[in-house]
């Protein structure tokens, strides 16, 4: 029994032990990249990472916990799943869990994370990476033919008349990339027919290459018809962009770049941010960015995001914003439920609304609860607006400005008050924290299980809420502002016979005039403009729908509706290059001076584009031009470890940000400089990053990593990698970041007798018992010193024997910040006896010292001969060499 009971006392303190012992092998989670960009060809599974994907841990080669076990992709709508490869190099591979379409999602944005193997074969104790955002491209393949609008198409034409246009036709292709889905041609395949057709039926196609200013249209475009007086010609024309972008060619900056571009007040958060390491609360959400990089997040009823505490706005005061992008259709059933796009809501015990946003049967309501205060009456609670955008399908700028109790709706920069205002009690104040999510409303209570509610189904972008504040009608008229749209090219030439107006947008163009000459005039003028540096590529499709009056009658002629459009062809992809000095060593001293240390000093970026010109060559080679443009941020990450706050950060100046369009954060991971600005300003500010460590310990160096990016990761410079090499004070440096520096730890000693460099093992090598021989300061010049060594060594072995009443003057004393000056002072020598004593250490030294002292002495002047003769002599008579030399201890590192 006794035995039984201490097999089993042994076998407890043996898994204690071994519980211990597996937390101390498993000492380190594994590390991956922060970010990874892939690309997937459509109906492929393998998907191309760059960088590839692989973990690696510290506690390698320990078995298990050195080893990679799993990645874990965080998102359950993410189609991927990831394997590894080799668990002990730490290689994976991501693949498609089943066929990936290009035409129904063009890019996918998830979370990845890596596992060690644990400490035991069970794989307790694992341990886990950072989260690492990876965003894959679906590249498209031509699977699809293209298929004519119509079945049939019919046209009536008269005997013997010659047409220009008798009809026209329409061709489109389902595939998601316009390099597949562009018709480029129409052909006739029945014999013998006495009709022809063109490739775009009458011209109707118009290529805009980015950064020419204004195209026109319709050059060549006429109105005809039969004999008679006209009243009236009215023609409208219409540029239809719905499907770029949020409703047209906008700037696909963040918000938070947008909002510092347009002069918005500061202050605002943004709730939908891209997913990152430290905003992954978007992870899990649905997203369609690839319309070049403009971040759009889907829901469909099945989605929602908890806001992190440490996010949400606090203290929302009378005056507040509530801004974002929605695109929105009517709810299924005659009756549907609420649709919330923002609520906050009790996290427990009750399901109080504090304040949300939500669509209700195509009704935009917004409900703000105040808190209980000594009067306790109704107050207005409940804002509604009736308005067609939405549930129209497209894409609307919505803001709502808060002055509590009014409440306005701005809609695409136009004003809009509530129908209906309902009031209801405040809500008593309470201990129960409060929830903010987007996508649905969180029930904590009242319910058995907490979950969401009132899903959202729609898209949104750019959803912001700024405390304190309301927004102003030019910061809200920047914000939503396209970049593109229709013009005319020449006002002055249309005429006192043309009346025209456009949309806000300028979407639509509608000009009337009384004859056919001022309208066909009016059309030759109008023109498509885009004034970004980098549109968005693709078609854009124009309708022009053309009526006539004749006198007395509404509408005396049917003129058929023309359609065509504007092919805007991809711009020049600028190469962003960032280049600089990649190590730096400081001293730890200076690391943990007040202001510590700038990491990119001498930092340059700049941007390169290909271009093809018939001026460069007659091969018409490309050639390499630089390229002015803006960025919008750039990150320093730190590579490997986070920062330990106790003792290291990197920090920049706010005034290194005055006059700029600039704002930075920082985070344990490392500082984050955004907003749309210059390059030139964009170097200024990263020069101005500093890294301090007030504890350096140990550490040996740090590494980061540099990237910078224009329109919201569009386009991307290199990554710039930088380390810094710490060396602590009890190292003996000569040299710090190529900058010759004397040592610490030798005082310099000067005495005339021979030029040979120790460096400090050899010096601290040396018996403390040495002695030391006078130097006389010829000069500074190293030439000027060398030949009065020479002269000295003569001088001395004619006069050993002379009078030895000298010692050398403890003020003297000389510069040798260029070279030091010592000998080996282990025993009484004589001037021959160093001289061959070097001669024996480095031959092949002296002689190539030697011929050049005699080439620079023979073009010294003889003035500066005789002066330094007697000034050798001089110093001769003052100080003389006896006996033994003596050595200073005090120039000797212990």
């Amino acid at each position: 029994m006794k035995m039984c009971v201490i097999t089993a006392m042994l076998f407890l303190v043996l898994s204690g032990q071994c519980g211990i012992l597996a937390g101390k092998v498993n000492k380190h989670k594994p590390w991956i990249e922060t970010s990874y960009h892939g690309v997937i060809i459509e109906n492929m599974d393998t998907v191309m990472l760059d960088p590839p994907l692989v973990a690696l841990d510290k506690d390698a080669p320990v078995p298990y916990a050195g080893e990679i076990c799993a990645f874990k992709i965080h998102g359950l709508e993410a189609p991927f799943e990831a394997e590894v490869l080799n668990r002990t190099s730490g290689e994976g591979v991501l693949r498609a869990r089943g066929p990936i379409d290009c035409e129904q999602q063009k890019e996918y944005t998830f979370i990845i994370q890596a596992y060690d193997c644990g400490a035991s074969p069970s794989g307790a104790n694992w341990k886990k990476s950072h989260k690492a955002v990876v965003h894959i491209q679906v590249d498209d393949v031509n699977e699809f033919s293209p298929v004519f609008r119509e079945p049939l198409y019919r046209a009536t034409v008269t005997e013997g008349k010659i047409y220009d246009s008798i009809l026209q036709v329409e061709a489109w292709d389902q595939d998601c990339s316009p390099q597949y889905s562009q018709i480029c041609n129409y052909e006739i395949v029945t014999q013998d027919t006495p009709f022809a057709i063109d490739r775009n039926g009458w011209n109707k196609r118009v290529d805009y290459e980015p950064g020419t200013g204004s195209k026109q249209l319709f050059s060549k475009m006429h109105l005809e018809t039969c004999d008679g007086p006209l009243s009236s010609v009215r023609a409208m024309v219409e540029l239809q962009t719905s499907h770029i972008g949020k409703g047209c060619d906008r700037e696909t900056y963040s918000e938070k770049s947008l909002q510092k571009l347009c002069g918005a007040a500061s202050g605002s958060t943004d709730l939908l941010p891209a997913p990152s390491a430290s905003t992954n609360w978007t992870a899990s959400l649905l997203t369609d960015n690839g319309r070049d990089s403009d971040l759009i997040f889907r829901f469909d009823g099945r989605q929602a995001a908890n806001i992190p505490e440490w996010v949400v706005p606090q203290n929302l005061t009378d005056q507040f914003t509530i801004a974002t992008w929605m695109k929105h259709g009517p709810s299924p059933g005659l009756r549907a439920e609420k649709e919330t796009l923002l609520c906050n809501s009790d996290k427990t015990e009750m399901n109080r609304h504090h304040y949300s946003l939500y669509v209700h049967n195509c009704r935009l309501v917004f409900l703000l609860r105040r808190d209980f205060i000594q009067l306790d009456s109704f107050r207005p609670a409940e804002f509604h607006w009736r308005l067609e955008q939405i549930c129209d399908k497209e894409w609307h700028y919505y803001v709502i400005n808060v002055e509590f109790p009014s409440v306005t709706l701005f809609v695409d920069g136009v004003t809009y008050e509530p129908y209906l205002v309902t009031d209801d009690w405040p809500i008593h104040p309470s201990e129960i924290d409060v929830q903010l999510t987007v996508g649905a409303c969180w029930q904590g209570g009242e319910v058995t299980t907490p979950r969401f509610t009132q899903y959202f189904r729609g898209s949104l972008s750019g959803l912001t809420i700024r405390p304190g504040k309301i927004a102003t009608q030019k910061v809200i008229s920047c914000l939503q502002a396209c970049k593109e749209g229709l013009d005319i090219s020449s006002l002055e030439s249309l005429g006192k016979g043309i009346k025209f107006h456009f949309n806000p947008a300028q979407s639509v163009l509608v000009m009337e005039a009384d004859d056919l000459e001022s309208i066909n005039t009016a059309m030759t003028k109008v023109s498509y403009i885009n004034s970004r540096q980098f549109p968005t590529p693709g078609l854009r499709k124009l309708h022009i729908t053309t009526t006539v009056q004749c006198f007395g009658e509404d509408t005396c002629i049917s003129i058929p509706d023309i359609r065509a459009m504007v092919m805007v062809l991809p711009p020049s992809e600028p190469r962003i290059t960032i280049a600089g000095v990649e190590r730096l060593v400081w001293p730890a001293a200076q690391l943990r001076a007040p202001v510590g240390v700038a990491l990119f000093k001498d930092i340059h970026i700049i941007s390169t584009v290909t271009k093809t010109d018939a001026t460069l060559s007659i091969a018409r080679r490309p050639g390499v031009l630089e390229l002015m443009h803006n960025l919008d941020y750039c990150d320093v990450l730190v590579i490997g470890e986070e920062l330990d706050p106790e003792r290291e950060s990197l920090e920049i100046h706010h005034s290194s940000l005055l006059g700029k369009h600039l704002d930075a954060t920082n985070s344990t991971s490392g500082i984050s400089i955004y907003g749309v600005d210059s390059m030139a300003h964009y170097e200024q500010a990263i020069r101005q990053v500093r890294y301090r460590n007030w504890k350096p310990g140990g550490l040996s160096e740090r590494r980061f990593r540099l990237s910078c990016s224009e329109l919201n990761g569009r386009y991307t410079s290199n990554e710039f990698n930088f380390e810094i090499g710490i060396v602590h004070s009890s190292e003996a440096v000569e040299h710090v970041n190529h900058m010759a520096v004397q040592s610490q730890f030798m005082r310099p000693v000067h005495h005339p007798l021979v030029v040979h460099t120790v460096n400090s093992d050899h010096i601290s090598g040396t018996p403390p018992a040495a002695t030391v021989v006078i130097v006389m300061c010829i000069a500074t010049l190293v030439v000027i010193v060398v030949l009065g060594i020479y002269r000295i060594h003569t001088t001395h072995q004619d006069g050993s024997k002379e009078d030895e009443e000298g010692r050398k003057d403890p003020e003297m004393d000389w510069d040798d910040s260029n070279l030091n000056i010592t000998v080996n002072p282990m025993e009484s020598i004589d001037g021959a006896q160093i001289a061959e004593e070097v001669r024996e250490e480095e031959p092949e030294e002296e002689e190539d010292e030697d011929e050049e002292e005699d080439e620079l002495a023979g073009e010294l002047s003889s003035a500066e001969y005789e002066d330094s003769d007697e000034e050798e002599e001089a110093s001769i008579q003052k100080g003389r060499v006896k006996g033994k030399l003596e050595w200073d201890p005090s120039t000797l590192p212990y």
